[in-house]
């Protein structure tokens, strides 16, 4: 699937705007939004660069020294403070926070489902859409380091691996996408299957 320029992020807003809004658990819908009530709420930015040679992924990776989540790949993104109207507020403002990207440089193409983190998070994956040139300033104490990389490398299912692991007394299972050093897993790799599950579902190519 080749996207880019206007017409790749009028595709993606479509895409968004179609697909079920079903809550997820370790990329396994949930059918019961009753299973998320008391979850803390939270945003992330899904950052899509139009680079010449192609759309790309815009990630983190986080410092080892943090008490969650320490050294994984991650989107930015983090907790909904109370000024924020919305997770589309929390995620922009996370994103200039931690990575220094404005919230005037992203244009917002939509929502994907909200994925519940067995951590107690409801977490709201915000799709935005980036034209460079950008200047990224990363926050030292939570980014260890920001990279890109292509979105077709997402848009292939043979890449999408599932893993099993036991985290809190009990064994749970969670996609893993390696790229080159990078492994990327848990939450950002179940949202990365969800965007290509929203980007593929039902098209007609």
């Amino acid at each position: 699937m080749t996207l880019g320029g206007a017409g790749g992020r009028e595709y993606i807003r479509r895409r968004l705007a179609g697909f079920p809004g079903l809550p997820v658990l370790d990329g396994r819908l949930v059918m019961d939004a009753a299973q998320m009530a008391g979850a803390t709420a939270a945003a992330v930015l899904v950052p899509l660069v139009n680079r010449p040679e192609g759309v790309s992924v815009l990630l983190t990776r986080r410092t080892d020294h943090l008490s969650n989540h320490a050294g994984q790949v991650s989107f930015p993104g983090g907790r909904s403070d109370p000024e924020d109207a919305t997770p589309e507020d929390t995620a922009l403002r996370e994103t200039e926070e931690e990575i220094g990207i404005p919230r005037s440089s992203v244009s917002l193409l939509g929502r994907l489902p909200d994925h519940f983190i067995p951590t107690g998070y409801r977490v709201t994956p915000v799709v935005g859409w980036i034209e460079p040139p950008i200047s990224v300033n990363a926050d030292p104490f939570e980014v260890a380091e920001v990279f890109e990389v292509p979105l077709d490398h997402f848009l292939d299912p043979s890449r999408h691996r599932r893993e099993m692991a036991e985290r809190g007394g009990r064994m749970r299972e969670f996609f893993v996408i390696p790229f080159g050093r990078f492994n990327i897993w848990g939450a950002t790799a179940g949202m990365l299957v969800t965007l290509y599950h929203a980007l593929t579902h039902g098209e007609d190519r």
